[in-house]
């Protein structure tokens, strides 16, 4: 949703004449680019209808020195001075300033720790629910206020749609259902929301990258995704005492072999295991008080809820009865009916209508009405089949 009638007809436009356009309007956005090809082309979308924009990124790689650039950049990684450098020659020719904000200090404390404490507990961990929430839509743009630079919204290259119905925000799906990302936004707050923008909810990915290249952006034959950090290696953000090699057993506690450390390992998860058998061997649970790795077969994997705490709701005040809705349990997850039930102080039950495998502690429920997120929160326990 942007401020203006999103219903126009898009008019065709080339870089060449962005310097001539003036504001027809004094609303000034700020505009997060990451030095891809979505936030690049919101950038381009919106200095179209004539908005006065600001580009901001967040820096948040702290120089980890085990952390090798090589192959696909991560969020966090060194790979990160290419990404400024390319979002700066955006903004140089969409002819708008650009600001850099120092959050390294935040984003250790707040994304990193989190993602390690998640994982030392025998969690699996989603950093980038928490680093949109407290970092990306938080921290960066408390940083740029507190530096003077004055906007009214914050605008994203997030694929998903806001809607205003009766004063209240309702965070949406993005128009091109493969790309939606409102799993990793339910957290936002509905203050968070009335000042946000996600100018390519409406378009494909597949139109996103053909407006980049009609553009010439440097931007649109780059990679298609990123890791959380460099190569997908989060093990480096562990020193040796935090990984230490421990059993793995069947659910007889039977010995079958040892693994690496608890951190290499998530519920579900068959391959890697290192083990010999004459069946495959899922991981059933992780036990961190024994540093023990359980594994078990497939059927035992099955789980007909959840209990959710930590609850955030974007469409509802309150959750104090019982919702049919589709629920997602992790990102790749495809949506199922279930049914959400209050359950106690901050916490909710959902039953599945078929069981579903590999419901992991620590990952995010996020529960839907149609395409509209009524909320989620985090998983805290499965409620087995069996």
């Amino acid at each position: 949703m942007l401020p203006t009638d999103m219903g126009q007809k898009k008019k065709s436009c080339s870089l060449m004449r962005f310097k001539m356009i003036t504001s027809r309007n004094k609303i000034k956005i700020a505009v997060g680019l990451s030095g891809g090809v979505d936030s690049s082309v919101a950038a381009v979308l919106l200095k179209e209808k004539g908005y006065d924009l600001i580009g901001v990124t967040m820096e948040i790689f702290d120089g980890c020195g085990e952390l090798k650039e090589i192959g696909r950049h991560g969020c966090y990684g060194p790979g990160e001075t290419e990404d400024v450098e390319t979002a700066a020659r955006i903004c140089k020719r969409l002819d708008i300033p650009y600001y850099t904000f120092d959050l390294k200090e935040a984003y250790r404390k707040h994304v990193i720790g989190y993602f390690k404490r998640e994982y030392l507990l025998g969690r699996t961990p989603n950093p980038c629910v928490v680093c949109n929430q407290r970092i990306k839509f938080g921290f960066l743009l408390k940083k740029a206020i507190e530096k003077g630079v004055d906007f009214q919204f914050f605008a994203t290259g997030h694929y998903a749609k806001l809607t205003k119905t009766g004063g209240r925000f309702l965070l949406k799906k993005a128009e091109d259902r493969s790309k939606d990302q409102t799993y990793f936004l339910y957290r936002l707050t509905r203050k968070q929301l009335s000042r946000t923008l996600f100018p390519l909810g409406e378009y494909t990915k597949a139109k996103v990258r053909k407006i980049a290249r009609s553009m010439e952006l440097e931007t649109a034959y780059g990679a298609e995704s990123q890791d959380f950090v460099a190569r997908n290696d989060y093990a480096v953000l562990f020193n040796e005492e935090e990984v230490k090699s421990g059993d793995i057993v069947d659910e007889n506690l039977n010995l079958l072999g040892r693994h690496r450390g608890i951190i290499h390992y998530t519920i579900g998860q068959r391959r890697g295991l290192g083990i010999a058998s004459d069946r495959p061997l899922y991981v059933t649970k992780i036990d961190t008080e024994n540093n023990r790795i359980v594994v078990g077969d497939r059927e035992n994997l099955f789980s007909k809820g959840l209990i959710a705490k930590d609850l955030n709701l974007v469409a509802i005040d309150r959750l104090d009865r019982q919702h049919k809705i589709g629920a997602k349990i992790r990102l790749n997850h495809q949506e199922i009916p279930a049914t959400l039930f209050p359950h106690g102080n901050d916490r909710a039950k959902i039953l599945f209508n078929t069981p579903q495998m590999s419901v992991a502690p620590g990952q995010s429920a996020v529960f839907y009405r149609g395409d509209t997120v009524l909320g989620g929160g985090i998983i805290e326990r499965a409620l087995r089949s069996n």
